[in-house]
């Protein structure tokens, strides 16, 4: 199946999250793209008459560990919908005392501890080098934090800016690394979100991030008390929270989308002149590189 219309905010829902409630009209959508499937169906339905892609990061069964993710694939399927805003909804720990479990922070930074991830569309005789010193849409991220303030969250506290270190995962951070990061005076650490942000920059959407805190990383001293079931009890809070702060965000872009730099990353990126690039690497990044050819 495919979406009819243009679809341009997309939705990547991580741990705990793994449906809208609020998506109706709602349509399974299989893209088959050149980077091989994505993580699941993207669900394409409407939040109070808007259009949106949804799409459960890690699979709807929670499957896929963060390295197994097919971030490209999962990118492309969202540019090939028309996606132009994309906000990635994901737990997180948090790195300092006042990022507290079930807090939200709106990451305007990140820090790559990855080591076993493409990060990139180009290679295979097209070289390009997107601008990545703000990695996030400074525009989004405000619509998404007002977003939060606007609603009625009892117990969670805000934190506009922040750094998220992304770690290669699946074991959580040593204490050395932990108190390491502390030392970076980084916000919160998670698993997922560098990958989708380089990619997205480079697929020219605007992205953010609504970082929801499930517990401290292991540098506080309470940590070793928290129990899984605490943390799923968090998890399942997070989610509830996420969809009212989503359902506004979808609300506030749809009355007034704002024009992002990440709309025209690409137009001083690519090095390769590309009349002279190989036909095979064009056509497979078509999608991308439409309006450059």
């Amino acid at each position: 199946m495919t979406a009819q219309h243009p679809v341009k905010i997309g939705i990547i829902g991580g741990s705990g999250l793994y449906q809208m409630e609020a998506l109706t009209d709602i349509e399974e959508v299989r893209v088959k793209t050149p980077f091989g499937d994505p993580s699941d169906a993207l669900i394409v339905g409407k939040v109070d008459g808007v259009p949106v892609a949804f799409l459960a990061r890690h699979g709807r069964g929670h499957t896929l560990t963060p390295s197994e993710l097919p971030f490209r694939a999962n990118i492309y399927a969202m540019k090939s919908l028309g996606v132009e805003y994309l906000l990635s909804a994901s737990a997180v720990g948090s790195l300092k005392a006042e990022a507290k479990p079930i807090d939200m922070v709106v990451p305007d930074q990140f820090i790559d501890r990855t080591k076993n991830r493409v990060s990139t569309f180009f290679g295979e005789g097209i070289v390009g080098h997107i601008s990545f010193g703000d990695p996030v849409c400074g525009h989004l991220a405000k619509i998404l934090a007002d977003a939060v303030e606007s609603q009625d969250l009892p117990g969670v506290t805000l934190h506009r800016g922040g750094t998220y270190v992304c770690m290669e995962g699946p074991a959580f951070s040593t204490k050395a690394e932990s108190k390491l990061y502390r030392s970076w005076d980084a916000t919160v650490i998670g698993m997922t979100n560098l990958p989708e942000a380089k990619l997205a920059r480079e697929a020219e959407i605007a992205y953010a991030t609504l970082a929801m805190v499930t517990d401290y990383d292991c540098w506080h001293p309470d940590h070793d008390s928290v129990t899984v079931e605490m943390v799923i009890g968090n998890l399942q809070k997070n989610a509830v929270n996420a969809q009212k702060v989503i359902r506004e965000v979808v609300r506030r872009l749809s009355e007034n989308p704002p024009a992002s730099e990440a709309h025209s990353a690409l137009k001083y990126a690519i090095i390769t002149p590309l009349d002279k690039a190989p036909t095979q690497t064009k056509e497979k990044l078509a999608l991308l590189l439409q309006k450059y050819l």
